[in-house]
Formats: C-alpha cells, sequence, structure tokens
C-alpha cells in the first residue's frame, strides 16, 4: 500500500499513523470497549490497513477513556445471537487475533482499567503488553465454570464446562 496519509473512517475503532507508528483506539467508552461484531470488523479494517503500509513498522492498541481497554464481549449483543450465530462471531474474533498475532509488525497492547474475557484475550495476541497501575485483568467466565479455549491453546475457539476440561488436559 505504501500509503503516507492513510484515511480511515470507522465506527468504533479510531486509527491515527504518526510516523512509523498506527495508533489504534477502541472507541466505545460507554460500554466498556465491549467488543461487538462491528468493532470485531473494525479492528480487522484497521489491522489490515497497518499490515499493507509499507511505513507503518508497528501499531499501538489502546481503549479509549480511563476505565476499560477491553471489557470482552459486548452482552447485549450476545444475549440475542442464536448457538449458530454465536460459533460465527467467535470464529470471527479469533480469526481477527490471529491476524493481530501474526501481523508481520510488533502490535503493544496499552492496557489502561479492564481487560476482561476477550479483552485479555486480544492482550494476549499482542506481541508486547504494557499495562497501567489500574490495569486489571481477568477471565469472568472462569467463574461461571466456562472456559473459553482459543486458538493460541492448541484448539479452535471452543467453550468447554470446565468439568470437561480433564479430557484435553486442561483440567486436574
Amino acid at each position: 500500500m505504501n500509503s503516507t496519509a492513510i484515511e480511515l473512517t470507522l465506527e468504533n475503532v479510531l486509527y491515527e499513523k504518526k510516523g512509523a507508528i498506527a495508533y489504534l483506539t477502541l472507541n466505545r467508552p460507554k460500554v466498556l470497549n465491549a467488543l461487538n461484531t462491528k468493532t470485531w470488523e473494525d479492528l480487522q479494517t484497521a489491522f489490515e490497513a497497518a499490515r499493507d503500509d509499507d511505513e507503518v513498522h508497528g501499531v499501538i492498541l489502546t481503549g479509549a477513556g480511563d476505565k476499560a481497554f477491553i471489557a470482552g464481549a459486548d452482552i447485549n449483543e450476545l444475549a440475542h445471537l442464536t448457538a449458530v450465530e454465536g460459533e460465527e462471531c467467535s470464529s470471527f474474533g479469533q480469526a481477527v487475533l490471529n491476524l493481530v498475532e501474526n501481523l508481520g509488525k510488533p502490535v503493544i497492547a496499552a492496557i489502561n482499567g479492564f481487560a476482561l474475557g476477550g479483552g485479555c484475550e486480544t492482550a494476549m495476541a499482542c506481541t508486547i503488553r504494557i499495562a497501567s497501575e489500574t490495569a486489571k485483568f481477568g477471565q469472568p467466565e472462569v467463574k461461571e465454570s466456562f472456559l473459553v479455549v482459543a486458538e493460541r491453546s492448541g484448539f479452535r475457539g471452543w467453550s468447554v464446562r470446565a468439568a470437561h476440561c480433564s479430557s484435553f488436559s486442561l483440567a486436574k
């Protein structure tokens, strides 16, 4: 692509290029930067733009506001999905995280506030994680005896009950 003035107008992600760095900011502070389908699509578009721009040598990802980096999945959206739609949404999110993890350029997660569930997993997909003193990491789904097993763990976006994890050698 090799473009100096890349302009991206996205609904939920701000994209700004300063020199050789692309700054991506999830911009949904009223819902603690929760991940809905549109946000995943915007993240994919922004990371593809950074990947394809020869002048971008690295990416910094953060969340708008001071309460959350990414507070996980948008529960309001998930509540209205069928099981099939939920699986499709999960698979798409995993594909975006694979893009981040294999971008070919360093991605720094600048973590401010909550990094929960999918937010924690997004941070793990980044090359480097830098956390503020107010950062809080967690997997709330574990509290419900539910584990989201990501592709990074050798599985492909599976959700499994903790009682069944022993068959996968994930729980003792």
